[in-house]
């Protein structure tokens, strides 16, 4: 596994020596030449000849300058002083073992043709490399590829010598060109061959494509089978089903062709869908080349949500709420390259573990065995084309509908694609004009035109023009998408504008000349990544997320969303994972028994409450306000369930409280979207901070999905209060920010005003108060000091040399330190940040804490609730532990004669984790630290 500093930069990433993901090589000789071979899966298992040699693993490697051209005597091989790099990982990857010092590369190793393929012709196949690509066999040139994300092939038969080794040789030129497309490799410069690389043997008049179209509703797939060349003669392409009850099919190629396209029967369709992912294994021959393909009986169509005129897209007819994130698809040790197949599989799990229906590949053509374990697990995917940097020139055109055309023509059969993306926010199609950045009309219809080539090639699936960002929009495309990054509390207000403003007809979103038509709605990115100045670092996005998923619920012209993203890059720390792949924690469960991130994106869905957080009086009624949003078939369950709700909460002692609860039955219908009877809800009639809970239950008690929103509730702190057991307490309340020393090897500050306070590394905050005029030790029975407190990191951006985060944050460049940003405070991981403190009473030790971490997520209501609404946060989500220390006796007595209790934490210098006191509108308890001094009975 690959293992990450809290802060990491690209040279403190370790690989370890498994990582490598090596396997022994495969039987038949696909191995290679008998060496552990990385990736060793055939790449395309809808496209897939018996007869192949996996290439992976170690070759000699060596830079060259860029002038040094493709005659030089390294062409057969030869390289005066190589080194050994481990393809397919680009160079510049640790997985690939070379440093990225240079943009020219050669590539050596000797193959080994087997006798067995004699009389078949051998081609050498290359998933991806980038950019420009020569190759050449014992010196013979084989020929050049251009281009960085579409597979690409040399014929090699005319140079083969069978069953005798041979030396193979490639220049990869990836030096910079303005129109070159690359997406964002800033995040890991992927430089080379980034894809498995194999010979393959062939029959004599072979395949090129072979192509499946679902047609459901005919209950058929239409067959189109493209050649290499042209037929040499009347060929036959026979298709027979591995896995299904359907006869053979034979079907005429006459001679001169190279295309055909015919009907097959699929009678009682057993269909592809997202539970039930149904590949048809089809295995192909026309003559002795023989293919192993696979396709699945789906329909991707536009249609109303019943009931209503909002527009959904389907799968195989039904509506489907897309619930999708964006997904970057690099990894730390290997950038475009994942270590192995399995890790590839657990990506696609991993979506789908926390109930998302689909991924957007973003600007980069994905890998195709990521496609496969999307098809086979059933998983949606949005494919995005590369975007180039420079300007929409004829070169840059050209690349462009190049790669596109290569990309659909290799992915076509998979059926987990829905939607092809030609461009995201307008990158590589402004123009220069006047010091300003334009969008010019005649590059507006480029793009129309691009997307009806798009459909011409691909009639099955959705096209989307443009993703557009920034009052960029639309011309011609099948998604009205857009992109938004916002606070949580903002969402609600822009979900509005979205719904009021999009209809037939309406030019919102759209370039001018350009109108809507009855296009589904999709904010095809969001989050809270760039809804703050400067972007937010790595911070809690949970909170965000909630109140942003609540919002689109209650707006159901929006067919979905599209979350930004599946895991942190090396710019933007807002994953559900990190870039590393561990965990990160919402907090949600420890909030409401059993709930995860599965419940805010369950297909039945309750919004409660107007916001995540609310201030209300203390003992007042509110009406909360429930929405139903239930976006899905009956499934059997009748035409009502169970709404269970429960108000709880912790009080200004950090006790926790049950306050209310209730239970009725709601309405349901399938597709049912709408408001129901609010609750009536009591608060307490004390300061607290509640959660209100709620669960939908059906009729056999199975809880179908949980939610929350949480109410502060404002009001005097008590002086004096009854104990569970009756006694009396008196308590003495201390403002955190007003201690009477302090003194901290790193850093002393205070948040919002004093609302927390924080010392990092070693060190002690003292507080001295009062002792009660006439009050002694002996009328007391204990005493005890209560605060909420935390382990302090000092970040980045906490220092007193903190700079400003440089460099081009869309290409992945500036910093790869997250902490760095002026919003940053990590979300809670597997990693911590421990701190032991001891507390003092009047010099005698009260008790010894270990504080294991610095958090930061849901659980942080008060951090949360008191955040400022001025796109900037202040330590969001962050919350501490309940400190309980009993007061001694000796102190007690101490305090009293010198009529002063003095209390000091100190942080232990052997673990300086700092200290971080939370006051009563900070944090998850809603007290300051108090002093409790409990009666006798």
């Amino acid at each position: 596994m690959i293992a990450l500093d809290k802060t990491p930069t690209l040279a403190t990433i370790t690989v370890a020596a498994a990582a490598l993901a090596l396997s022994a090589p495969s039987p038949d000789g696909r191995g290679g030449q008998g060496v552990r071979t990385p990736l060793p899966e055939h790449p395309r298992p809808d496209f897939q000849r018996d007869l192949w040699q996996n290439l992976n693993g170690p070759w000699q490697f060596q830079f060259d300058a860029p002038d040094s051209g493709e005659a030089r005597g390294w062409s057969r091989g030869e390289l005066p002083s190589p080194r050994q790099i481990v393809v397919p990982f680009p160079w510049g990857s640790p997985l690939s073992g070379v440093p990225d010092s240079a943009v020219i590369a050669w590539y050596s190793r000797s193959i080994t043709v087997p006798s067995a393929w004699a009389g078949r012709r051998v081609f050498l196949v290359i998933g991806a490399a980038d950019w420009r690509t020569t190759a050449w066999l014992d010196g013979q040139k084989l020929g050049t590829h251009e281009g960085g994300y579409i597979p690409f092939e040399f014929e090699l038969t005319r140079y083969v010598k069978k069953g005798q080794q041979q030396r193979l040789a490639l220049r990869v030129d990836d030096a910079p060109r303005a129109f070159k497309l690359e997406g964002k490799q800033g995040y890991g410069n992927a430089r080379g061959i980034w894809q498995t690389t194999y010979l393959e043997a062939r029959g004599g008049a072979p395949l090129r494509t072979l192509h499946f179209s679902p047609d459901v509703d005919r209950g058929r797939v239409v067959v189109a089978a493209g050649l290499l060349q042209k037929a040499p003669r009347d060929l036959t392409l026979t298709l027979r089903f591995r896995n299904a009850d359907l006869p053979t099919v034979s079907w005429r190629i006459p001679k001169d062709a190279d295309r055909v396209t015919f009907d097959v029967p699929i009678p009682h369709a057993h269909l592809w869908s997202l539970d039930d992912p149904f590949l048809y294994e089809v295995d192909a021959a026309v003559g002795d080349d023989r293919v192993r393909s696979y396709f699945g009986m789906r329909n991707i169509s536009v249609v109303n949500l019943p009931g209503t005129d909002y527009r959904y897209v389907a799968l195989n007819g039904k509506p489907l709420y897309l619930q999708l994130t964006l997904d970057q698809a690099f990894h730390p040790g290997g950038f475009y390259t994942y270590p192995s197949d399995s890790f590839v599989r657990a990506e696609i799990l991993r979506a789908k573990s926390i109930g998302l229906n689909g991924l957007r590949e973003h600007v980069k053509v994905e890998s195709p065995r990521k496609l496969y374990w999307a098809d086979r697990l059933g998983l949606l995917i949005m494919a995005d084309v590369p975007n180039s940097w420079g300007e929409p020139d004829s070169a840059m055109r050209r690349e462009a509908e190049s790669t596109l055309q290569g990309m659909v023509a290799r992915d076509y059969n998979h059926p987990a694609i829905f939607a092809w993306v030609l461009f995201n926010e307008t990158w590589g199609l402004f123009t220069k004009a006047d010091g300003k950045q334009v969008y010019r009309p005649e590059t507006q219809k480029w793009v129309a035109s691009v997307y009806r080539a798009a459909k011409a090639l691909d009639p099955t699936r959705l096209v989307e023009d443009n993703s557009p960002c920034c009052s960029r929009g639309h011309t011609e495309t099948d998604l009205n998408s857009w992109h938004s990054y916002l606070p949580g509390w903002a969402w609600e207000e822009h979900d509005r504008l979205v719904s009021d403003s999009t209809y037939p007809g309406s030019p919102w979103n759209f370039e001018a000349g350009y109108r809507q038509a009855r296009q589904p709605n999709l904010n095809s990115e969001f989050g809270n990544v760039w809804g703050y100045e400067g972007s937010t670092g790595d911070v809690d996005w949970s909170w965000d997320y909630h109140g942003a998923v609540n919002a689109f619920r209650r707006h159901p012209r929006i067919a979905g969303w599209l979350y930004t993203e599946l895991h942190d890059v090396i710019n933007e720390w807002n994953g559900y994972w990190r870039f590393d792949r561990s965990e990160k924690e919402t907090g949600l469960g420890e909030l409401v028994d059993g709930m995860s991130l599965r419940d805010l994106h369950a297909p039945l869905y309750l919004a409660v409450g107007e916001e995540l957080s609310q201030s209300v009086p203390a003992g007042a009624r509110v009406s909360v306000p429930l929405y139903a949003s239930f976006l899905s078939p009956s499934n059997g369950l009748g035409d009502s369930l169970t709404l269970r709700a429960e108000l709880y909460g912790w009080n200004s002692l950090g006790q926790k409280r049950a306050y209310f609860e209730t239970a009725r039955r709601v309405p349901y219908r399938p597709w049912m979207t709408g408001p129901l009877e609010p609750l009536l809800v009591p608060m307490p009639n004390e300061p607290v901070v509640v959660i209100l809970a709620v669960r939908l239950e059906d009729a056999s008690g199975t809880v179908l999905h949980r939610n929350f929103c949480t109410f502060v509730v404002e009001g005097d702190l008590p002086q004096e209060t009854r104990l569970d057991d009756g006694r009396r307490a008196r308590l003495l309340r201390i403002d955190p920010a007003r201690f009477s020393d302090a003194s901290w090897s790193l850093k002393q500050w205070n948040v919002l005003d004093g609302l927390k306070v924080n010392g990092a590394g070693a060190g002690f905050f003292e507080y001295r108060l009062s002792w009660p005029a006439g009050l002694r030790p002996a009328d007391l029975d204990s005493a005890f000091f209560l605060a909420e407190v935390s382990a302090k990191q000092l970040l980045g951006k906490d220092r007193d040399s903190a700079g400003r985060i440089e460099g081009d944050f869309m290409r992945g460049r500036g910093t790869y330190d997250p902490s760095l940003n002026p919003n940053a405070y990590p979300m809670t991981d597997a990693r911590r940040f421990p701190s032991a403190v001891t507390v003092r009473v009047n010099d005698a030790v009260a008790g010894h804490v270990r504080l294991e971490n610095d958090p930061a997520d849901h659980r942080g209501i008060l951090s949360w609730h008191s955040q400022l609404r001025d796109r900037h946060l202040r330590e969001a989500g962050s919350y501490g532990t309940l400190l309980h220390v009993t007061i001694p006796r000796d102190a007690l007595e101490r305090a009293a004669a010198r009529g002063e209790l003095v209390i000091r934490l100190e942080v232990d210098p052997a673990l300086p984790g700092g200290l971080a006191i939370y006051g009563r509108r900070f944090g998850r308890y809603p007290l300051d630290p108090t002093v409790v001094l409990v009666s006798q009975p």
